[in-house]
């Protein structure tokens, strides 16, 4: 594994700067400390930075040579609501919120690439650090851009990374198009009669109806969707009713759909919001769904994803890239980047020994190990995109 010898000779640097980003962990749009603190290494390292854009985002600019290429590199700085289990000294001081996601180490790995490249300088053109705020859910990357990022960083094209346990240390997986899912939500709500618990034929029970809903709703892929297409709906919340002895008059149940296509994202809001409506209606019912796309499918760009393997198999060689890589359900706002400008998303091993669990896990912590490799990794991309 080629990883860069003055890199690895900051590892402890790194390992302690990811470890204070995980114990002090800001959710979407709160990323005041973690901004404050990306604003100060750039500082150190006499990098240009702009801050503000999608509220706490952060832009570095390094230039190099006479060239007029430019490109961009992101990372993702936020956290997410969940109460973390570790016990170990940099756990999270920050109750009901934890770098569960390994965003902490991200910023790091981009960070300590800043690091390198400002001192080596061995590239022409201009380097863009997008450090990202409000991944989860929030949409930091659309914000960011309707605040301007493409316009006042002009850039050729961007490149993402994220941590993936269950691959091992020391692999990477990208492919060119899908490589993660459009991300969909939505709530049904249903307005029946209410009644006493015992009396249920004087009303109309909106549970019973939003029970037939929810068994309604997993028929949407296994026979609406062709078989060859990937979709997964899931629903996640039901609620309705204070008391033991009433049956409410309103039942809401909330989920979401995962997609590669937007014509699959048609079929599934089609066929939920009908399968809802007449199944409320055939109760004497009525049921609303709203329905909303939120982030669309990740899809690389084939010249760029086949780029980033050929820097990933430089570092680690061939056989520990996998170029073909299964793509995730799961989600991610770098889709909006990726719709403005050719690109590539790439996963980094976070390990997959005894121990490891998968993100957006309580017990969840980014492998310190992989650091200098992500920041190699960087490090490699930007000097083969612009070349001395």
């Amino acid at each position: 594994m080629s990883v860069i010898e003055r890199i690895q000779a900051y590892h402890t640097d790194l390992t302690e700067l990811r470890r204070d980003i995980h114990a002090h962990p800001e959710t979407a749009f709160e990323e005041v400390r973690t901004s404050d603190l990306v604003a100060g290494w750039l500082e150190s390292l006499g990098i240009e930075f702009h801050r503000g854009l999608g509220k706490t985002g952060v832009v570095g600019t390094l230039k190099a040579g006479n060239g007029n290429r430019a490109i961009g590199l992101r990372a993702d700085m936020d956290a997410l609501p969940i109460h973390e289990n570790n016990s170990f000294a940099h756990r999270s001081q920050h109750e009901g919120k934890m770098h569960a996601c390994g965003h902490d180490g991200h910023t790091t790995m981009l960070l300590g690439a800043a690091k390198y490249l400002s001192e080596t300088k061995d590239f022409n053109g201009t380097i863009y650090f997008i450090f990202q705020p409000a991944e989860e859910t929030e949409g930091g990357a659309d914000a960011m851009i309707k605040d301007g990022l493409f316009e006042m960083f002009p850039m050729e094209s961007v490149f993402g990374m994220h941590n993936l346990p269950g691959i091992p240390v020391g692999r990477f997986g990208v492919r060119p198009g899908p490589i993660m899912a459009a991300y969909d939500q939505f709530e049904i709500v249903i307005k029946a009669i209410g009644t006493h618990a015992a009396l249920p034929h004087k009303g109309i029970d909106p549970i019973v109806i939003g029970a037939e809903i929810v068994s309604a709703v997993q028929s949407i892929v296994s026979r609406s969707i062709d078989p060859f297409e990937k979709a997964v709906m899931s629903v996640t919340q039901f609620h309705a009713g204070d008391a033991y002895n009433v049956i409410p008059e309103t039942a809401v149940i909330r989920g979401t759909a995962r997609s590669f296509r937007t014509e699959v994202q048609d079929i599934i809001e089609e066929r939920l919001s009908a399968l809802a409506r007449g199944i409320a209606a055939s109760h004497g019912a009525t049921a609303t769904v709203d329905y909303k796309r939120l982030y669309p499918a990740t899809v690389n760009s084939e010249e760029e994803a086949i780029l980033a393997g050929d820097v990933a198999a430089s570092i680690v060689g061939e056989d520990h890239v996998d170029r073909d890589a299964m793509p995730v359900m799961g989600s991610e706002d770098f889709s909006f980047m990726l719709r403005k400008k050719p690109g590539c998303y790439l996963f980094i091993g976070n390990g997959d020994g005894e121990g490891s669990c998968m993100i957006h896990n309580p017990g969840y912590d980014f492998n310190d190990a992989i650091l200098p490799l992500g920041a190699s990794y960087w490090v490699r991309l930007a000097e083969t995109l612009l070349p001395v």
